[in-house]
């Protein structure tokens, strides 16, 4: 058999569809297993050892081209089964025109009308939340009945290398315990504040390291947070690690401290102590983390503009940011 996922979002959507591979591979041992993604996210799947290749699809650089040139790829496989995760029209397009014997994928995307099978995309409750792990696994539930020796991976499921685990064991060497704390988020209004950052900062013991992690782009907003906390063992990692090797270090950290946003999906798939801050966004929606220790800290304060949407905004629509101002560092986790 061979089946094919696709997933060409954002990093924190790469990984939350990472427990597709590893139910089809536990249902189907034998099977051909490929992924798509889009330029940027391919090395959270370097070395995966379920997968035979992984697609790049390059958006940025020829968007329609190379869509296209990736639908040629795609349709010479054959596969079994097309898995779309997203509910965008570019996947559509690919999962349309792919070639597949059978097309699956949830019944907001645009072109889910021509899949072989469509699945109703589900947000939960407060009460009954729904994890957009479980949305990814319905769309195999079809392929992979459920029994003793068939429960799902809710995890998702990172593979860092022997070097990725050597990179972090010199990074932490020498200090007693560390931390990390991915401070940034592309949305602003999922972004905790610098200044409260500092503040939780200041509440750790002096014996305590701090590794600050995030791309390049976020190199500055975590030298400001250094700058700020002279005389602290606050290391800006910013743009020095893959994601690979971020992950590494954050498996054997004493807390990650996350946003609403990718690094705590990262923290999940290595089965990390998490503290993840939501600040306009909510945990009803369903990107709550998912390892064993995990925290989420949010206001609370009866906000009636909170949520003020699911992706966040660049700037607080009321002025106030209060989802955020109003969460006081000491209800963290301190290690």
């Amino acid at each position: 058999m061979k089946l094919l996922i696709i997933q060409t979002a954002f990093i924190g959507d790469v990984i939350l569809a990472t427990p597709l591979i590893e139910q089809l591979r536990r249902i189907f041992p034998d099977a051909t297993i490929d992924f798509a993604l889009r330029k940027g996210n391919e090395s959270l799947l370097q070395g995966h050892p379920h997968l035979r290749k992984v697609y790049i699809w390059r958006k940025k650089e020829e968007k329609y081209r190379g869509l296209w040139r990736l639908m040629r790829e795609i349709r010479r496989e054959r596969y079994d089964w097309v898995i779309n995760c997203q509910r965008f029209a570019a996947s559509g397009v690919l999962t349309v025109l792919s070639g597949a014997r059978h097309t699956v994928g949830f019944d907001k995307n645009p072109l889910s009308l021509f899949f072989s099978r469509r699945v109703t995309h589900r947000f939960g409750t407060a009460a009954q939340p729904i994890h957009e792990v479980e949305r990814n696994l319905s769309l195999i539930a079809h392929l992979t009945p459920e029994t003793p020796t068939t429960k799902p991976e809710i995890r998702p499921r990172l593979y860092p290398a022997a070097a990725d685990y050597a990179k972090a064991r010199q990074l932490g060497a020498g200090y007693s315990t560390y931390v990390c704390i991915a401070p940034t988020s592309v949305w602003f209004t999922k972004q905790y504040p610098a200044h409260k950052w500092i503040e939780l900062l200041r509440l750790f013991p002096a014996e305590t390291a701090v590794f600050l992690l995030g791309g390049p782009g976020d190199l500055p907003a975590c030298e400001a947070i250094c700058a700020a906390l002279p005389g602290h063992k606050v290391l800006n990692l910013a743009g020095r690690l893959s994601f690979l090797e971020s992950a590494a270090l954050m498996e054997n950290a004493a807390m990650n401290y996350v946003n609403d946003s990718a690094p705590m999906h990262m923290a999940s798939a290595v089965n990390a102590p998490t503290t993840a801050v939501f600040c306009s966004t909510i945990p009803a929606f369903g990107f709550t983390p998912l390892a064993q220790n995990a925290l989420v800290v949010e206001t609370g304060e009866a906000l009636d503009c909170r949520p003020c949407g699911l992706h966040g905004y660049k700037s607080c629509p009321k002025g106030h940011f209060r989802c955020a101002e109003t969460i006081d560092p000491v209800v963290f986790k301190i290690p």
